[in-house]
């Protein structure tokens, strides 16, 4: 059976897979599920020779960058064992096994992957991608993996802006999506960090209504910002999604 349903106005579908035109998302071992927010920031967010994905969960994002940047070697990592397993089991079963590896790691411990010798001179990924945990005071659900998922426990603002400025190449992009009540916050950490924002994208659920998420994009060097909006269901979405859903 297949349930759907919003959460803060995103949607959110639950049930054991999702199948994409290149690709299914296994889903049974994780506490979040495919969402719009990790399907826009994967159809979103600016790729490289050597991209790493944080938090991958399921390991969608991961597969996204995969298929729109078929040269790209990936590395995904997360914290949760059995999210690790099936991140694992979803690429080995998908066109892209031999670019993505998934690693059972925390980001303040990790350090980069040499895949090849292209990339064995180079210390840091030219693009990072995060579909974060976001809550900082809100109350956790009694779900412990799906608290770890949620609440930034385990990942703080500032843990993740610091190994983001750590793992990211000079001329490298940050992409990251974002609830409209964290976005100070993120921002916040992200100047402690020495990254400064390169594009933001209101995500919006109508055009009457304020933007309830945000894709925002950093890099080390200043420069001046890109701003757009995305209204959902409308042309501009449904172009941006039609390489990776099926209707």
């Amino acid at each position: 059976m297949v349930r759907i349903f919003l959460y803060n106005s995103i949607v959110i579908v639950s049930n054991d897979y999702f199948s994409f035109k290149q690709f299914t998302v296994y889903q049974d071992r994780c506490a979040m599920k495919v969402g719009t927010d990790g399907t826009l920031l994967g159809v979103w967010a600016r790729g490289g020779a050597h991209i790493l994905d944080v938090g991958t969960g399921t390991g969608l994002i991961a597969l996204m960058m995969a298929q729109r940047f078929p040269h790209a070697m990936i590395d995904a990592i997360d914290i949760d064992v059995d999210v690790c397993q099936q991140a694992h089991e979803n690429i080995v079963h998908s066109p892209f096994s031999d670019r993505i590896v998934v690693h059972h790691s925390r980001l303040q411990d990790f350090k980069l992957v040499v895949h090849d010798e292209a990339s064995a001179d180079s210390e840091c990924y030219d693009a990072i991608v995060a579909n974060p945990p976001y809550f900082e005071q809100s109350l956790k659900a009694p779900d412990e993996r799906r608290s770890m998922a949620r609440h930034t426990d385990s990942l703080s603002y500032c843990d993740l802006m610091d190994g983001v400025a750590r793992l990211l190449k000079p001329e490298g992009e940050f992409s990251v999506v974002i609830p409209f009540d964290y976005r100070n916050s993120l921002e916040t950490e992200a100047i402690v960090a020495g990254l400064y924002p390169s594009r933001i994208c209101a995500v919006k659920t109508t055009p009457r209504k304020p933007a309830r998420r945000f894709l925002l994009a950093f890099r080390k060097q200043p420069s001046e910002i890109e701003t757009s909006e995305l209204q959902m269901n409308s042309d501009a979405y449904r172009d941006l999604v039609k390489d990776f859903y099926l209707k």
